[in-house]
């Protein structure tokens, strides 16, 4: 509905279609994260089967910063983390309520109801939750899209031959698109060499450097089936240790406890300590949280498997100027840019990012 009356404000829905005059127009969308999901799905939703989309991630796997892990010894056995709840405030429980509703109509969100301690609120918020992981919400958009979706593609350059773009990654061939929109960090859109470094004008190039992101690690801890872990709560902010700032019993977050498999844990460092830490080997961070954590959880049995994640940039701190959603770097065809980089780090955020991509592709091309 919502990008119905963006296609009626603009008048139809042929400039997409007719880019390059071309029967039907191949898109692609760098970045399997929420942002590049969602772009994929809405574009799906309203222009059916009239373009191709292609989604690119240099991950394995779907989520970006909406990553959901499995445990190597049981794939049953998840831990988020990056995201862990949809924080929905008063004004985009209006303003994206179609989006919300329909993650809790599928059963890909619920009400959380567990105990945080130390979780701050604002008046007549409320959080969600994901009984399959926060991952599950990119899956979810990602499978509506219908498009292709390749992993472990790391793009590298980006040119423009012949009226398209011609993308370049670290292995493979390079493949031709009409369009193309990165949702990536900011500071690897700045890396990508080829016309790309060229085309971004100046004035762009100083904004986009102003873009900044804080740092933190992440840590996940799988247990066997039967484990116990006994704290009388879901989640915890920690406001009194160096390194740790989160813990959360996963699946007790969730509200998923089962008897099949083992409970997870999940640990957030502090900004603070993720800065200090930031070029150092995951393998020489890890005992130093877990140091941490037994000193906040003496008593915490050990753990069948660890994952430790660097997250080189885990939130924006500081967004691109007046946070437009995204912006245009090259017209005649097109290449946009968009992501929380542009608005701010949260589901909402990306969403208001999404929709303004899907507004700029539909309005300019009609002319």
């Amino acid at each position: 509905m919502v990008v119905q009356q963006l296609l009626c404000k603009c008048g139809g829905d042929t400039g997409l279609v007719n880019a390059g005059r071309r029967a039907m127009s191949r898109i692609l969308i760098v970045g399997a994260g929420l942002t590049g999901s969602l772009c994929a799905y809405l574009l799906r939703k309203e222009l059916a089967n009239r373009l191709q989309l292609v989604v690119w991630d240099k991950a394995r796997g779907a989520g970006g910063r909406m990553s959901t892990s499995r445990s190597p010894s049981d794939p049953n056995c998840t831990v988020d983390l990056g995201a862990q709840y949809i924080t929905v405030t008063p004004d985009y429980a209006e303003k994206h309520k179609t989006f919300h509703d329909e993650l809790v109509a599928n059963g890909i969100c619920k009400p959380l109801r567990a105990a945080v301690e130390g979780m701050v609120m604002s008046e007549g918020s409320y959080n969600l939750v994901t009984p399959q992981g926060v991952s599950s919400i990119v899956k979810h958009y990602l499978s509506q899209s219908g498009a292709d979706v390749f992993y472990e593609r790391h793009v590298t350059h980006i040119n423009l031959l012949e009226g398209r773009w011609e993308v370049c990654r670290k292995s493979g061939s390079p493949e031709n698109f009409d369009i193309v929109v990165l949702t990536m960090p900011v500071p690897q859109i700045l890396q990508l060499q080829g016309d790309i470094s060229k085309l971004i004008k100046e004035s762009q190039r100083q904004q986009l450097e102003t873009v900044s992101f804080s740092s933190r690690y992440a840590l996940g801890l799988f247990y066997e089936t039967g484990t116990q872990i006994d704290v009388p709560w879901a989640a915890k902010y920690i406001n009194d240790n160096p390194c740790i700032r989160f813990i959360s019993i996963d699946n007790k977050k969730r509200n998923v406890e089962s008897l099949e498999f083992g409970p997870s844990i999940v640990v957030h460092t502090s900004v603070p300590f993720g800065k200090e830490h930031l070029e150092q080997d995951k393998e020489a961070v890890q005992p130093l949280i877990l140091k941490h954590l037994e000193s906040i959880l003496p008593n915490l049995p050990k753990p069948k498997d660890i994952k430790c994640q660097k997250w080189r940039y885990s939130q924006v701190t500081k967004a691109f100027p007046d946070c437009p959603g995204q912006i245009t770097l090259h017209s005649k065809p097109f290449l946009l840019c968009g992501g929380d980089g542009f608005t701010h780090s949260n589901f909402d955020g990306c969403t208001e990012s999404a929709l303004r991509i899907v507004e700029t592709l539909v309005s300019q091309s009609k002319h």
